[in-house]
């Protein structure tokens, strides 16, 4: 969302606006308390003075402005922390978060998701912050792991689902796993019906068959 403000700042912004850039389905209100929440916009989701003058910077320049507005928006955890605040880990976040706003680990999370977001912006991205390289390997064989079905929790559920295949080349035995992964939103909105229904199509379409 950041990156489209910086190439168009509208006078006004709110989750219709989200909405046009296809961003954040169902969770555009997120978005724009994130926005609020340093700065960028008001109350009224109005643009700010000091959004706009951030956000209209270059790339040299950007980096270092938007560390401004972070710092200015966590002032407690940069009182408390200095600049460490800048390499602490997920977990240290979520716990600083949970204590400090009494929330719930899913929430403190969150908090702690959008600050490291919010310090990548700002030049300060560490290492832990990056996803994994996916490992490969080459060689007459191969074995894939299957991902293991995950419970659904919150809003999400992920399961999987998995076939092998097996032939024999050269006296050499090969194995296969092929991953399915299906992932579904739950509408924030939703009924009980409405989630009995996903389920119970889940079931019949993925599970029995």
């Amino acid at each position: 969302m950041i990156g489209f403000l910086r190439k168009n700042f509208p006078a006004t912004v709110t989750s219709e606006t989200v909405k046009k850039f296809g961003l954040a389905s169902n969770n555009e209100s997120y978005v724009i308390n994130a926005l609020q929440f340093i700065g960028a916009i008001d109350e009224e989701g109005k643009r700010t003075e000091k959004g706009h003058d951030v956000f209209v910077l270059g790339d040299d320049d950007f980096p270092s402005a938007f560390e401004g507005l972070v710092k200015e928006a966590y002032s407690d955890l940069f009182e408390l922390r200095g600049d460490d605040a800048w390499s602490l880990s997920k977990k240290e976040l979520t716990s600083y978060f949970r204590s400090t706003d009494k929330t719930s680990e899913a929430i403190g999370g969150r908090q702690a998701a959008v600050f490291i977001t919010y310090r990548a912006l700002a030049g300060h991205e560490q290492s832990s912050d990056k996803p994994a390289p996916s490992a490969t390997k080459s060689g007459p064989s191969v074995k894939a792991k299957p991902a293991a079905a995950k419970k659904a929790t919150g809003a999400e559920m992920k399961t999987a689902t998995k076939a092998t295949e097996k032939a024999n080349t050269n006296d050499q035995r090969r194995d296969m796993a092929l991953t399915v992964r299906v992932e579904i939103n739950l509408p924030a909105n939703g009924t009980k019906e409405t989630y009995d229904a996903i389920f119970k199509s889940i079931k019949a379409n993925l599970i029995d068959d």
